[in-house]
């Protein structure tokens, strides 16, 4: 099975409970779980918070949507991911966080099937795409190993830090994308204020409702 694990939790340094902010007509989760909807691809989708009181609001989040939490380690996130996908019996999972409203579904569907399809251990798009518009998939072998070789700090706080610093021991492959989305020096990803109210003004002209990422870059250059 394929899941779909988002790690998500209010304590942000530099804007605290970004991921219950309503950007337009919709907080930033459901953003991205709105966007899940159209997704192609056979996949559990899971949000994975910690155990600290301030993300009880994430679980509640969680319930009244119908969408499944997992509870796990606030500062080793490595852990949470892990023990998430473990629970649930994942074969691959993706790698989404809840900072970044604009996933590209599309994208995230031929990610998916270019992973499986080249048998691959990690895959990723967001080398290509907007930042936080891309994402990556890994194996639960990849994962576990990820896991059993850590061993420096950023290795927990990052799920990826130490399959990227050793790519050797790992099939890994690049999606690769359309000219027109191939724009990874655009910030679509919500960290700061600034990023904020980008959001909210690109969710509030989009015309599709659920922005594309061609209508995002658009009205990223559009605003002042």
């Amino acid at each position: 099975m394929t899941g779909i694990i988002i790690q998500a939790r209010t304590g942000s340094t530099r804007l605290p409970g970004k991921i219950l902010k309503v950007i337009h007509d919709r907080t930033l989760l459901d953003h991205i779980i709105d966007r899940l909807k159209s997704l192609k691809e056979d996949a559990l989708v899971v949000i994975a918070t910690s155990t600290l009181p301030g993300d009880d609001a994430v679980e509640s989040f969680c319930r009244d949507k119908g969408v499944l939490c997992f509870r796990g380690s606030e500062s080793n996130v490595l852990s949470r991911y892990y023990e998430c996908a473990k629970e649930q019996g994942f074969a691959h999972i993706v790698r989404l966080t809840a900072d970044n409203p604009f996933v590209d579904v599309e994208e995230l569907d031929r990610l998916i099937a270019c992973h499986k399809a080249c048998g691959n251990e990690f895959t990723e798009s967001f080398s290509q795409l907007p930042i936080g518009v891309g994402a990556e998939i890994f194996s639960f072998a990849a994962l576990q190993e990820d896991m059993e070789q850590a061993s420096m700090p950023h290795h927990f706080e990052h799920v990826d830090e130490y399959i990227l610093e050793n790519r050797d021991r790992f099939r890994i492959g690049t999606l690769e994308v359309s000219a027109d989305k191939n724009r990874p020096e655009v910030r679509l990803t919500v960290d700061t204020q600034e990023d904020y109210e980008k959001a909210c003004y690109i969710a509030a002209h989009s015309k599709t409702g659920l922005a594309t990422t061609q209508e995002a870059i658009t009205l990223c250059s559009q605003y002042v």
